[in-house]
């Protein structure tokens, strides 16, 4: 092609314009080529070739011009007559290539390369990087050994069952949270499009008929607890300890709260006014608000807590102050502080069964509150569906009359009773 013809062609495609009542595509035949030029309304440039196969017409597209030069259009227009030579339509092979090669695409998508898809989509949405990270060990270690290599549109019941049968008896928990785990990520590729069918790590209907249930195999591990009758007695040890850690621990005991959950309170969900802290919903294991009304002993904490924050150069958004600035206490700090004290038999999460165990044992509380108190959900979905509240004023009485108990100078907990007040003993505050 000369540069004359090939400057006439750049003139047409430049002069073709677009529907000047803006309704309809036009079409424009370039250097009477077989294919044609199409033009938009809105004045958007591509080639396409029409042919007729079977008394059918049919337009195929070539391709924007922007990007499709008229030599490559020539190209394609001349494969799609040597297919139509033979009899072939050319817009029916094109879907057939695509389909093989999505197919191909499929095949070569292991379950490793979903895993981390999945994770990767998700991680935003987790907690904390210690989620993720919990994640991809939960994988490394007992799914990819068995499925990380294989195409994930394979992996079937009886592949699946290689990844849980070893550990189903013997790591109940870890078994259980492996299968929710492979069944995510295997819904993820069939929504995708990287699988088809039911998904073999469902435990309705699947898994079901051939593991037992988790309850008849699992062996529940609690939390060494201390004794609520060795409380009081160990409060007073706390009270006598050094370090940030015993004020923490103290705090956690007389909120009946979670370690992470006391470790990181921050003074912008604490109400000193209504002696009530606010836990967002984010901070909870259950993804829920948490308000917890704070008793008397609790109170002096904060109100000892908040002194020395104000008088810090810096304040921190922390009540409790960390070993860096800005930071909580992580957890070593308390389970150092149970070391120092000789108490490596019970650790801090084991209070909040101290706390169950007192109220069932020594209170009145129906079952309802001393749940709301350990912002435990109800097990039984009915009645979560009827109960919106939280309890607040029952549960005040509640943690007041645990409060009482905590620093009681006796070892005998006081029974439940609308009449009673105790005021809390003069505690003088130990240094940190």
């Amino acid at each position: 092609m000369t540069v004359s013809n090939r400057k006439s062609i750049q003139d047409q495609i430049d002069q073709a314009a677009a529907d000047p009542k803006k309704k309809a595509n036009k079409f424009y035949r370039i250097a009477e080529a077989d294919f044609l030029l199409q033009v938009t309304p809105a004045g958007v440039k591509s080639w396409c070739f029409r042919y007729t196969i079977k008394t059918k017409t049919r337009m195929m597209g070539l391709g924007p011009v922007h990007r499709i030069s008229y030599d490559e259009a020539l190209k394609r227009t001349r494969k799609a007559q040597v297919l139509l030579d033979e009899g072939i339509d050319p817009l029916a092979e094109r879907d057939r290539i695509k389909a093989e090669q999505a197919a191909e695409q499929v095949q070569k998508m292991t379950f490793r390369a979903c895993a981390e898809a999945f994770i990767a989509s998700h991680r935003s949405g987790w907690k904390s990087a210690k989620h993720a990270a919990q994640w991809s060990a939960t994988l490394e270690a007992y799914a990819y050994p068995v499925l990380g290599n294989k195409p994930v549109a394979d992996i079937d019941v009886t592949l699946v069952k290689k990844v849980i049968e070893p550990i189903w008896h013997t790591k109940n928990e870890t078994a259980e949270r492996t299968r929710s785990r492979l069944e995510k990520v295997l819904g993820w590729a069939s929504v995708h499009g990287y699988r088809t069918g039911e998904n073999p790590a469902r435990w309705a209907g699947y898994l079901s008929e051939v593991f037992p249930k988790r309850a008849a195999v699992r062996k529940i591990k609690h939390h060494p607890a201390l004794p609520y009758s060795d409380l009081p007695a160990f409060m007073q040890l706390l009270q006598g300890a050094s370090g940030i850690g015993a004020w923490v621990m103290r705090f956690l005991i007389l909120t009946a709260t979670r370690t992470t959950e006391a470790r990181a309170a921050e003074w912008s969900e604490i109400d000193m006014e209504q002696n009530l802290w606010l836990i967002p919903a984010e901070r909870m294991k259950a993804s829920r608000p948490h308000r917890v009304p704070l008793s008397e002993p609790a109170m002096e904490i904060l109100r000892f807590m908040k002194t020395l924050n104000e008088a810090n150069p810096v304040p921190s958004k922390y009540v409790f102050q960390g070993q860096s600035q800005g930071q909580h206490p992580s957890e070593a700090i308390m389970l150092s502080l149970l070391k120092r004290i000789d108490r490596t038999d019970i650790v801090p999460h084991g209070f909040r069964s101290t706390f169950r165990d007192y109220v069932a044992e020594q209170t009145d509380f129906p079952r309802e509150i001393a749940e709301a108190a350990l912002a435990h959900s109800l097990r039984d979905k009915t009645e979560a569906a009827y109960q919106r509240g939280d309890y607040l004023e029952k549960r005040r009485e509640l943690m007041d009359a645990w409060g009482r108990y905590c620093v009681a100078a006796h070892l005998e907990p006081p029974k439940r009773s609308s009449t009673t007040s105790t005021t809390p003993p003069d505690r003088s505050e130990k240094s940190l």
